[in-house]
């Protein structure tokens, strides 16, 4: 592929935390940014590959701190040479609070080779996958199946929540944060959504600060007017995501009693 055009993608909810994400792009070497909203876990991805203006896509997660962009664009250049169609970090194992499949990776940092899984995609295949973990599983598991993924290392970050993910040469790529729902949300509402959860503010602007510091950069400050944007903005998220939040309960049902035979 000569000359992929590549695009920086985020599924949002919450503008603050985009835009403190967002702060440290500069440096990886794309040709456009892209915040997606109210899509579905798995819809988020379909979108990606109906954008044909889009070679390469690279997802960070809103709550995903870019530590080292050079890093980001060796791993690009390794999946041009190397054929690979995703890169990302397995669903499961050492540095993430999940059970899931290793096959899959999780979407909080990914890069995608869209030109290359456009080739085979075939939305009916995903069909055949009845994995009920998450609903972007059938797709990752597809793409496993079908292509070269590479699975990036990880750790548990310090806080003891957070992810550390390293590239096949060690170095430091991002840092995930995982919880960023309930990053605003009141603990007393937390705790009636996830019982062993409370507000996770504090514990995300402390790896905020983190992942500036490492690249040498001051932290955004944002005004009142940022602020009013904010809390607006949030507003039209939850009108649009309460319904779609809503659908999901079967689902979320199935998968806690899922986890909870898996515990046992």
């Amino acid at each position: 592929m000569e000359k992929p055009r590549i695009k920086i993608v985020s599924r949002s909810f919450d503008l603050k935390l985009y835009r403190l994400s967002k702060g440290l792009y500069p440096g990886i070497a794309c040709s456009g940014i892209r915040r997606l909203t109210d899509r579905s876990a798995d819809g988020y991805f379909y979108a990606l590959l109906r954008d044909t203006s889009c070679d390469i896509a690279i997802n960070i997660d809103e709550d995903a701190f870019i530590t080292d962009p050079q890093a980001v664009n060796d791993l690009v250049a390794l999946m041009l040479r190397e054929g690979y169609a995703n890169i990302g970090c397995a669903d499961a194992g050492e540095g993430l609070p999940r059970w899931g499949n290793p096959k899959v990776t999780n979407p909080f940092f990914n890069i995608l080779n869209l030109k290359l899984i456009r080739s085979k995609f075939n939305r009916t295949e995903l069909k055949r996958y009845t994995e009920e973990y998450e609903p972007y599983y059938p797709f990752f598991l597809w793409l496993a199946d079908n292509f070269k993924t590479l699975y990036l290392p990880a750790k548990y970050h310090s806080d003891g929540i957070s992810t550390m993910l390293y590239d096949p040469q060690g170095r430091l790529i991002c840092q995930h944060s995982w919880f960023a729902r309930f990053y605003t949300m009141p603990s007393f509402i937390v705790r009636r959504i996830q019982k062993d959860q409370g507000r996770q503010k504090e514990r995300i602007d402390a790896l905020i600060r983190e992942s500036y510091a490492l690249r040498g950069l001051e932290v955004p400050q944002f005004g009142a007017r940022d602020a009013l944007a904010f809390f607006g903005n949030k507003v039209i998220r939850w009108i649009i995501k309460v319904p779609q939040r809503v659908s999901r309960w079967p689902h979320k049902l199935k998968r806690k009693l899922k986890q909870r035979k898996h515990e046992e």
